[in-house]
């Protein structure tokens, strides 16, 4: 594994992304989760995001760590959840939420979560911020502070100046040079001194495991038997401005493989001929991909309970594998349950949420006209209530 050295501390280069634990009858599955983050650390992997707003992450995180004794050998990263930031004690109560939930008395990496503006920036300066952090570093209850945005390339840029970051976090990948902060933004932040961490290196796994075949066949052809994701997370570790390049894994071979890439690949390592493919494997891909959705679930909970993600993730594989797989998916998925898609009522509530700025409202309707045509609810329910009445007969 190879590390890079940030103020003393020697961190991992390959981050364990901690929003996406396995789950089991819809909690995070413990057993499993302990057992694929000891054998990230066996590996080598020392650096853990996660966040207050996600799902049982931090709680689960907290207790594997301290019933393994891990607190010392790793990072922890953790986030501020600034939508619910009112006032100052503000500061106080989710900070401390967030230390009983990981059960410790430190975060190594404290960010802003997905601070997007500047104007966002000068609020939490009225609330008294500063002072805060300040309060926080000298008691040495945060070691390093910083934000992570999914803002446009100026705002980021102009954040980067407001303060005197340790660290930022970025989405980028192949797909997103010129997105969000991108490389104008990653190169900028590196400039500084600010250490770089990367989340979305895969674009929530389709980068990985959802690409059009004109794609993966460029990815065989031209890039020496790589895996797609090999591609993918070379891309950025070939880039010497990258600090931490953060993984959502939760499976023993996904560590396996991240792992062994972040091994072999160094700054500037990758051979020219390589590079110089991937502006066509960029075209490939969008040649399959019509919604930039990542699949985080941001948007969620609709009022409605539109299945976004879902609705999106089948729009997207009916353009890259045909209409008809793009169906059968969305169908298997609400096998014996109507789907909600239709009731959408452009309340657009979602759209506040989402990292990508996609105009949500707008999609699923174009969406759902393609994956949903009138009578896949008929079937779904005439099949699911097939399946129960089967189910019955069996008992």
């Amino acid at each position: 594994m190879n590390y890079q050295n940030h103020f003393g501390e020697e961190i991992s280069v390959l981050g364990y992304g901690c929003m996406r634990f396995p789950k089991r009858a819809g909690k995070t599955d413990l057993v499993k989760s302990e057992k694929q983050i000891l054998r990230a650390v066996e590996q080598g992997v020392n650096y853990f995001d996660t966040a207050y707003l996600y799902p049982e992450s931090e709680a689960s995180l907290g207790y594997i760590v301290e019933r393994n004794n891990l607190r010392k050998n790793i990072k922890i990263a953790s986030k501020l959840p600034l939508m619910f930031v009112r006032s100052y004690e503000d500061f106080d109560k989710f900070f401390n939420i967030t230390l009983k939930r990981l059960k410790t008395d430190y975060i190594d990496y404290y960010l802003m979560h997905n601070m997007c503006t500047i104007s966002k920036w000068k609020e939490l300066v009225e609330l008294g911020i500063e002072d805060w952090i300040h309060k926080q570093k000298c008691a040495g209850r945060i070691r390093n502070v910083g934000f992570s945005s999914h803002g446009t390339e100026s705002e980021f840029l102009g954040l980067l100046d407001v303060y005197n970051w340790d660290f930022c976090q970025i989405q980028y990948n192949y797909m997103n040079e010129n997105y969000q902060a991108g490389t104008k933004g990653l190169k900028a932040a590196a400039k500084k001194g600010i250490m770089v961490v990367i989340m979305e290196p895969l674009l929530g796994g389709k980068l990985a495991h959802s690409l059009p075949p004109q794609a993966v066949k460029l990815i065989n052809d031209k890039f020496k038997g790589k895996t797609p994701a090999e591609t993918a997370l070379g891309w950025l570790w070939n880039k010497p401005e990258v600090a931490v390049v953060l993984s959502g894994m939760n499976s023993d071979e996904q560590i396996d493989e991240n792992v062994g890439i972040a091994s072999a690949v160094t700054p500037n390592s990758l051979p020219k001929e390589e590079v110089d493919e991937y502006p066509n494997l960029i075209n490939a891909f969008r040649s399959g991909y019509k919604i930039p959705c990542t699949g985080c679930n941001y948007c969620q909970p609709c009022p409605k309970n539109v299945d976004i993600a879902d609705l999106f993730s089948a729009y997207n594989m009916s353009y890259a594998l045909g209409r008809f797989e793009g169906i059968k998916q969305f169908f298997t998925g609400h096998l014996g349950r109507p789907s909600s898609v239709s009731l959408c009522v452009q309340c657009r509530k979602c759209e506040e949420h989402c990292p990508q700025n996609i105009k949500i409202a707008d999609e699923v309707k174009r969406a759902s006209k393609r994956i949903q045509p009138w009578f896949i609810n008929f079937i779904s329910l005439a099949a699911g209530r097939l399946v129960l009445k089967r189910k019955r007969k069996h008992k």
